[in-house]
């Protein structure tokens, strides 16, 4: 580019009444008080259009749009009226009250109700490009792009009092027009005007102005004009589009002076992008055409980002626009915060109030949320036996889960099972599956439609005992592979380790300097006293936090109105948390010199390992792809062999040292070697079992005073080792009131409830305990608290746990240790304790509060 492209932006309003909050036909009491140079009257006459200067920076355009919303505001709000900038406003009339002007009357004749209908408004902007024939080249090559802007505009989710399900309906309005949608597929303005005077002789429009494509040369100006967005609440969100569109359209011009072919996008696949982003907006997934597939907002966007640094650097945009789009992103689409002010008390009004602050850039204020009585018609019986975590005594719903019952009953029990089958739908064409073991067929991860909320202060106490006891557990496997001073001085017998089903020769191969828990998986309960303790440790492979992500996108698409409220904390960070832990574990810098280590498709958690590994840009990788050398770890198939430096590691131990690599070699042993000399790191490190099976567990308390030198802030389950001769002759007294487990159990096999066992079961594991009492612990029934689950035609109380993930890493040579968002709450099968999926459990979207 050799000079810098000018940009401008129009943007069009709802007049809304201050005192009603609905949408008042009063335009022309604003524009008699405006410059009309800058101001003009839209189609209906509740809307009002700005237009501002042409501006060289997108500072210069932020202040131009920040001074029109200001005159704005101060001439209406003295009539008694507000502008709103939105694609809709939820409270709006259906009337024939269209502007003056005899343009507007032949429409209104013409196109009939689509006129009356008209109550939504867009955001365009416009980008010079003097020569025609390159605009229409440039108009070509940018379509393919524009779903991802109407995305990061969505702003109506609401139409005529309802939720219209999507995140940009006025997309759906709009798309009636007879020449909206993908632009026309010609060459040359010639061809161009060619086609408008076809379309007005065939009576179907009347003027070059009612060619409404999503991206067009401008019919009055020597621009290309982008159409395709909603109107925007934050100004921000239209710098950031005009940022982008901007770039874009230097990158097409750059392709076209380059030579380069054109981009290949089919035009119903473009259509299907556009439907796909106005339906999820920046809350679900979108359509990358060059697959096609579906990706999520925070990769496809960083993508767009850095595809448009070299034009974003030459224009001075580029610092401005990333950190634009990184806080749009963290901030959400405009319809879900409009989803979230309405879901505290369900009163659009209160949508209103946030979309005229928000337009004025300020913060609403937040009215507290009401408390609402218990749906008879979902909670029909709903008699909890433990403590339940949103319904109280006298089935009152807890407040913090008040505008979820909320949304729940406007669903009611036939919107709900109508979402259970969508979202049935949807993992099937996502693929999201589970495999319970070797021959299994695989299986829909089960997954309820009631999300579970933990409380920002639940979160802080967690959170902080969470980092103490991996950071315990972290230094008891380093001893445990070294020195052994927690046996030395008394605090866990030698036998405990030496017998110990998880400890391996392999954890000595780990450097001094490892991080051996990269990735901790700590499921905890809460009890009927509401206190929450530890139930398990999981340092190996620990699975869920894919599946976390998934389930927040899941619950979004099929009940797009159980918005979660303010303050939930996103997930769009969790994979790039995970990436950085990986990378802090080696020196290297090569985005390709880390990869996901996995055992195949047979794995029963491959869709996650999948998953994470897109999420995060690295390669996904079996040990067949792996070559160990005197160099390293190398990645070899198609292409030039390159280095790994850090593996994600998501198969077990007993597979990884009995898989073979591409020579058909036993290459377990390879890659411990390879561990040894430090050519690789091995995240989450060998041997780790030694600290996570149910015996050492009774010691973690033991651990954080030992290691730690302070008090314990989460609890384990009392917890009796059988090996221990006094303890044993206590719990086979006591078999009937104690949960038993095998020490080396997971996924909730071998476990025995003693009040729930017969005496056939309790013979067995009483025999079972005196022939090997150390491979034996029994903990305290703890009777888990319950939250409602959907079960058919109502809600029903389930037990519930929660996994929560610590991270571990290396941060400027300084351990750091992090508790991702990303908690998967699990739930029992209806009269059960046991929240294995193995055993018919299911999990549950989590939202984890600010």
């Amino acid at each position: 580019m050799t000079a810098l492209p000018l940009l401008g932006a129009e943007e069009e309003f709802h007049v809304v009444d201050l005192e009603t909050r609905r949408a008042a036909p009063e335009v022309d009491s604003l524009l008699s008080r405006l410059d009309g140079a800058e101001f003009a009257p839209e189609l209906q006459r509740s809307l009002v259009e700005t237009n501002t200067p042409v501006c060289a920076t997108l500072d210069d355009l932020r202040h131009h749009l920040r001074r029109l919303r200001s005159t704005l505001e101060s001439v209406a709000e003295p009539l008694g009226l507000g502008v709103v900038a939105a694609g809709t406003v939820p409270l709006a009339d259906q009337g024939d009250l269209i502007s003056a002007g005899a343009r507007y009357e032949r429409m209104q004749h013409e196109y009939q109700l689509l006129v009356s209908e008209q109550h939504i408004c867009g955001a365009q902007v416009h980008v010079d490009v003097p020569d025609r024939d390159v605009a229409v080249q440039v108009v070509r090559r940018v379509a393919p792009y524009l779903p991802i802007l109407l995305a990061v505009s969505a702003s109506s989710p609401y139409w005529r009092g309802r939720d219209s399900g999507y995140a940009s309906f006025r997309s759906m309005v709009w798309s009636r027009w007879p020449t909206a949608g993908p632009p026309g597929d010609v060459e040359t303005a010639a061809d161009y005007d060619a086609m408008v005077a076809e379309l007005i002789a065939s009576g179907t429009i009347s003027d070059p102005g009612m060619v409404y494509f999503d991206i067009r040369p401008s019919a009055h100006l020597p621009t290309v004009e982008l159409r395709v967005c909603d109107a925007c609440p934050q100004v921000d969100d239209v710098v950031l589009i005009a940022g982008l569109f901007r770039a874009l359209v230097g990158m097409a011009r750059a392709d076209l002076d380059a030579g380069l072919p054109l981009p290949a996008s089919r035009h119903e696949l473009l259509r299907a992008a556009s439907w796909r982003a106005a339906r999820s907006g920046l809350e679900g997934d979108l359509v990358d055409l060059s697959g096609p597939a579906l990706v999520s907002p925070p990769i496809l966007i960083g993508q767009l980002v850095d595809h448009l640094r070299p034009q974003l650097e030459e224009l001075g945009d580029w610092e401005q626009v990333r950190e634009l789009s990184r806080a749009t992103l963290a901030r959400g689409s405009a319809a879900a915060r409009q989803r979230r002010a309405f879901g505290r008390r369900g009163e659009f009004t209160d949508v209103v109030d946030a979309l005229l602050a928000h337009t004025q850039g300020r913060e609403p204020a937040v009215a507290p949320p009401s408390t609402v009585p218990a749906s008879p018609e979902l909670l029909d019986a709903y008699h909890p036996e433990a403590f339940d975590e949103a319904v109280g005594a006298g089935g009152t719903v807890l407040p913090h889960y008040g505008f979820l019952f909320r949304a729940l009953d406007r669903m009611g029990p036939r919107g709900m099972a109508a979402a259970e089958g969508a979202l049935r739908a949807e993992q099937k064409a996502r693929g999201v599956t589970f495999r319970l073991g070797d021959g299994e067929p695989d299986r829909l991860f089960p997954l309820d439609l009631v999300p579970r909320i933990v409380t920002a202060e639940d979160w802080a106490g967690l959170s902080s005992g969470l980092v103490q006891r991996v950071r315990a557990l972290e230094a008891f496997v380093r001893d445990v592979y070294g020195e052994r001073r927690i046996v030395t001085d008394g605090i866990v017998p030698a036998s405990v380790i030496d017998h110990a089903p998880g400890w391996t020769w392999l954890g000595t191969l780990a450097p001094d300097d490892a991080v051996r828990i990269a990735v901790a998986g700590i499921d905890l309960v809460r009890d009927r006293a509401d206190h929450w303790v530890v139930l398990e440790d999981n340092l190996r492979v620990p699975s869920g936090i894919g599946y976390s992500i998934t389930s927040r996108r899941l619950i979004r698409s099929v009940m797009p109105d159980l918005e979660p409220p303010a303050g939930v904390v996103g997930l769009e960070s969790v994979p790039g948390s995970l990436r950085s832990a990986l990378f802090s574990a080696t020196d290297s810098t090569d985005p390709d010199g880390v990869a996901v280590l996995t055992s195949g498709p047979a794995d029963s958690a491959y869709y996650e390992h999948r998953l994470l590994a897109e999420q995060m840009g690295v390669a996904l990788v079996t040990p067949r792809d792996l070559q160990v050398t005197e160099d390293g770890v190398l990645l070899v198939g198609a292409g030039t062999p390159r280095r790994i430096a850090a593996l994600y590691r998501r198969l077990d131990e007993r597979t990884l040292m009995t898989a073979r690599g591409p020579d058909r070699r036993l290459i377990g042993r390879a890659v411990g070697n390879a561990v040894a000399r430090g050519q690789v790191a091995l995240l989450n490190a060998l041997g780790n079992g030694v600290a996570d099976d149910k015996l050492v567990y009774a010691y973690v308390p033991d651990m954080v005073r030992y290691y730690l030198g302070e008090p314990v802030l989460l609890d384990n389950v009392p917890t009796y080792p059988c090996v221990d001769p006094e303890r044993r002759a206590e719990v086979l007294d006591r078999l009937d009131e104690l949960v038993l487990k095998p020490v080396d159990g997971y996924g909730g096999q071998g476990i025995v409830i003693g009040p729930h066992a017969g005496v056939g079961e309790l013979t067995e594991v009483s025999a079972a305990i005196r022939a090997n009492p150390a491979g034996w612990v029994a903990q305290d029934l703890v009777a888990l608290s319950s939250h409602p689950t959907f079960a058919g035609d109502k809600l029903e109380p389930r037990a519930v746990d929660l996994r929560a993930f610590v991270l571990q890493s290396h941060t400027g040579g300084t351990p750091t240790t992090e508790v991702l968002p990303a908690a998967l709450s699990r739930v029992a099968p209806a009269g059960s304790m046991i929240v294995n999926s193995s055993r018919g459990g299911g999990a549950k979207d989590t939202w984890v509060l600010r």
